[in-house]
């Protein structure tokens, strides 16, 4: 697999799992390249958003026995974010059969493009469709919703970035028959104090629609800062 990095014991700082403590394998490689990514290291070779990363210096290539073997045994959770994990779906099913079977609960960020796993017990979803904020230059299919939604071991977290972008997220919420409790709402943010603005912005619109608001704790612990 081609991994970016492995850190922890931190804290999962969004969605449902919110300060659980957690050990993060962040994968190399985006399908999407969202204008305000926050990872671009992961995936921007070109200089798309800015700076041009070089694959070979941002990963490593390793197999699923070794890369396994650099998550701790504790904590339990552990959380495989990108880039976009499911680029490498067959390689991620084994790693996550591998981590289960050790004891461990694995959650996949992804941003919903493509077709989950095939079914792999307690292997969990955050899915993170984009918005038109996001200013990608490739489609954001979203037809793989549907099987998310079907799996009932997903959840649905949406990154805004004002209030007004709250009727896009309720035209995919009903599009998609996305049950309310499954649904996220996060404030785009790499500084504390844009995040908590941003929750401030939200909140009133966001239990109206009875969803849930998550904030980004790891930027409020520590700012806009790789690894944690």
């Amino acid at each position: 697999m081609r991994v970016a990095e492995v850190f922890g014991p931190t804290i999962q700082g969004e969605g449902p799992s919110c300060g659980q403590q957690a050990t993060f394998i962040r994968l190399w490689g985006c399908n999407l390249d969202c204008s305000w990514c926050d990872t671009p290291y992961t995936w921007d070779v070109t200089g798309k958003n800015g700076t041009a990363y070089a694959r070979d210096d941002e990963s490593t290539v390793l197999s699923v026995e070794e890369l396994v073997e650099l998550v701790p045994t504790s904590p339990t959770l552990v959380v495989v974010t990108g880039g976009e994990p499911l680029v490498q779906a067959t390689e991620l099913a084994s790693l996550a059969a591998v981590l289960i079977e050790r004891g461990h609960r694995v959650e996949v960020e992804t941003n919903g493009t493509r077709a989950p796993l095939p079914t792999i017990p307690s292997l969990t979803y955050n899915v993170s469709p984009k918005l038109a904020h996001a200013d990608t230059s490739k489609p954001a299919l979203r037809d793989a919703l549907r099987d998310y939604r079907d799996s009932t071991v997903a959840s649905f977290k949406f990154v805004a970035c004002s209030a007004d972008d709250l009727d896009e997220v309720a035209g995919i919420v009903e599009r998609y028959d996305l049950d309310p409790s499954t649904v996220w709402i996060m404030p785009e943010g790499r500084q504390a104090t844009a995040i908590v603005n941003g929750l401030a912005a939200l909140v009133d619109g966001v239990v109206a629609r009875g969803w849930n608001l998550s904030p980004r704790l790891h930027v409020l612990c520590w700012g806009d800062k790789r690894g944690v």
